[in-house]
């Protein structure tokens, strides 16, 4: 067996017990007043952030501070929300108008209306001038500062990926996050501790999380770029993970066979969970659009759930011996894979499995709402693959593909493990289209087309962002 069920640091919180237990925020029970006067921040700070962020201008919020008053401490552990209001059914608009009542209202930001990066520019960037203003109340609080994420994996990915910006910037430190899962899978939150669903009873336990947070220990998380570069001129409908962009430059260390397009188009993006490439992509792709089309339908996680495994058997995943189209068929027609694996700098080829119609890089214990299909492995079957134990904030990432729908099924439900393909500190996919005319892919729940070209080969690379993201710790 190559599992090992001992191994319980990388053991994804899956069964119902699990569940339960992440719907619950335990500890010292905290009064609303005492929570209250730890996480404000005093008033003038609060109108600065707001008028900053509506003038979209660091300026703007500077008339809000009197050099000659008397000096306002800072809270002992100012925090910020950000909250997607949409998540969660119901549970957004309530949540919010209970952070709201907890904190203060300009401390909530809805990211229907403000989005994390004019956060990060403006209210960030007005805290930082009225410190350079001699406001000590502004530097400390700025020092001090927490963000909650209250939404689902792909918003906790975009507020990470905007305040990653502080990094570039050289605007230390970086504000730690915390989570409230209000999303459909919620694996960021389930590998961090805050737990797999937003629980009933969630009026206490909103002001308990929050107690977390402010008390929570600091960990890491990995993050992964993403570069796509394409022979131009074919159209594609990128999600919003994926930017355009002028540097098209992949690792010299890997030389390009064949000839190449005289025009290329490129996109980059970001991840923190996962990039797949396949059925499971496909499936997704379908799932979303179908969403978005008549959003009446998804009503919340488990309508959620039981509309995309409806989609997972129209599609076909289940049914592939009996279906010529070759969009069905395996990945190895289309795809070559070179990998940098475990302390190495050199680039290797991998084979791609002939069975395989799905390929996923993950960096996370946790995929598909909590399950483990890299799966917990006994040492000696690590040593023998030249495998370590598997970690968020190790240099690397998991790839393992997965067959028909029926052995996705066994994988996803824990019976089995994926089929083990690499650990890599780097990838390179190349991409040659021949019958097929695009291939669907996904990131962190963010799915898309990807046209394909017969005569000029399309090239994904993976690697690792040089920082790493700044967790609070749920357990």
């Amino acid at each position: 067996m190559e599992n090992s069920p001992g191994s319980d640091r990388i053991a994804a919180r899956s069964s119902m017990i699990d569940q339960i237990r992440g719907c619950t925020a335990g500890g010292p029970r905290i009064s609303k007043e005492e929570l209250k006067y730890k996480i404000t921040m005093p008033l003038h700070l609060r109108l600065a952030m707001r008028d900053a962020v509506l003038a979209k201008d660091v300026n703007a919020g500077i008339c809000n501070f009197d050099a000659d008053a008397d000096p306002v401490e800072a809270p002992e552990a100012p925090l910020v929300v950000f909250i997607n209001s949409r998540s969660g059914g119901r549970h957004g608009p309530e949540l919010k108008g209970r952070l709201q009542e907890l904190m203060s209202e300009e401390q909530v930001f809805d990211l229907q209306t403000v989005k994390p990066h004019e956060f990060v520019k403006y209210a960030l960037g007005c805290l930082e001038k009225l410190a350079d203003h001699g406001d000590r109340c502004a530097k400390v609080t700025r020092k001090k500062l927490r963000v909650v994420v209250a939404g689902g994996d792909g918003t906790v990915g975009w507020v990470l990926g905007c305040l990653g910006d502080l990094h570039k910037q050289g605007r230390n430190p970086v504000p730690p996050t915390g989570i409230m899962p209000l999303g459909t899978g919620n694996d960021l939150s389930r590998t961090f501790g805050w737990g797999g669903s937003f629980p009933f009873n969630w009026k206490p336990y909103t002001k308990r999380a929050l107690d977390r947070v402010i008390n929570g220990p600091i960990c890491r998380l990995d993050s992964w770029n993403l570069l796509i570069s394409m022979p131009a001129g074919e159209p594609m409908e990128t999600p919003h993970c994926l930017k355009p962009t002028e540097d098209c430059s992949l690792d010299e260390g890997l030389a390009v066979e064949g000839e190449l397009p005289e025009k290329v188009s490129c996109y980059e993006g970001v991840f923190y969970n996962y990039f797949s490439i396949g059925m499971d992509a496909q499936v997704a792709y379908g799932f979303h659009h179908l969403r978005n089309e008549k959003p009446y339908l998804a009503q919340g996680p488990i309508a959620n759930k039981i509309i995309y495994s409806g989609y997972s058997c129209k599609q076909g995943w289940f049914f592939t011996p009996c279906i010529a189209d070759p969009s069905l068929r395996g990945l190895k027609n289309i795809l070559r894979m070179h990998v940098k694996k475990i302390n190495s700098s050199k680039w290797e080829q991998v084979p791609v499995p002939s069975s395989v119609r799905a390929i996923v890089a993950l960096n996370l214990h946790n995929y598909g709402s909590g399950r483990n299909p890299w799966g917990n492995l006994k040492p000696e079957y690590m040593e023998k693959k030249g495998f370590v134990e598997a970690q968020a904030d190790d240099g690397l990432l998991e790839v393992f593909g997965l067959k028909q729908g029926w052995h996705a099924s066994f994988v996803m439900v824990e019976l089995i493990s994926a089929k083990h393909i690499a650990q890599a500190s780097a990838i390179r996919f190349e991409f040659r289209g021949g019958e097929w005319r695009e291939a669907f892919m996904q990131v962190d729940g963010e799915p898309w087309k990807q046209p394909m070209d017969k005569d000029y080969s399309t090239f994904l690379e993976i690697k690792r962002v040089p920082f790493q993201s700044v967790m609070i710790s749920g357990d």
